[in-house]
């Protein structure tokens, strides 16, 4: 009986260097998961920043538009133009020269708050030939962006009826 002790007590001295070792490369292999999985919150916090920017610069045209109700089809603009600045603020204007002057800034703070290649357009389209009874204009604000190490473009669309 005592020589099974010995063996048991030359056994459990402690940990063996191979122990040691296998349960370092389970700590980092987790380690290593963890900063994936904060890697990937930040690219998605990156990502919903953006399109929260979109979505805000989006509503901001449309208010634009609501607030220069005699422009009618001025405001349609094609993507990837920057119209000519105009300045409204100094002198009075017409009201095409004020969704111009719109066009202008929203298009230059598209370029400011998105990465990339960031454009905006718009389209109108008339609906009064559509449903007579209702005098319609309907607006699809286009924005579209692309984000850093993405191969495609992110794309947020708005459509208001005035």
């Amino acid at each position: 009986m005592r020589k099974n002790i010995r063996k048991i007590a030359r056994r459990a001295r402690g940990i063996t260097m191979v122990e040691s070792l296998v349960a370092l490369v389970v700590i980092s292999v987790g380690m290593l998961g963890i900063a994936g999985l904060y890697l990937s919150s930040l690219q998605a916090g990156r990502s919903a920043n953006l399109r929260v920017q979109a979505v805000n610069l989006a509503a901001e045209m449309a208010d634009r538009i609501r607030a220069n109700r005699e422009a009618l089809g001025a405001y349609a603009l094609a993507s990837g133009t920057l119209p000519a600045a105009v300045a409204c603020s100094a002198s009075n204007c017409t009201p095409a020269q004020l969704a111009q002057s719109d066009q202008n800034v929203w298009v230059t703070a598209l370029r400011a708050a998105l990465p990339g290649t960031a454009n905006g357009s718009i389209v109108v389209t008339d609906l009064r030939a559509q449903a007579p009874p209702l005098p319609l204009l309907q607006y699809q604000i286009t924005v579209s962006w692309r984000e850093a190490g993405s191969d495609s473009d992110s794309t947020y669309r708005l459509v208001i009826e005035q």
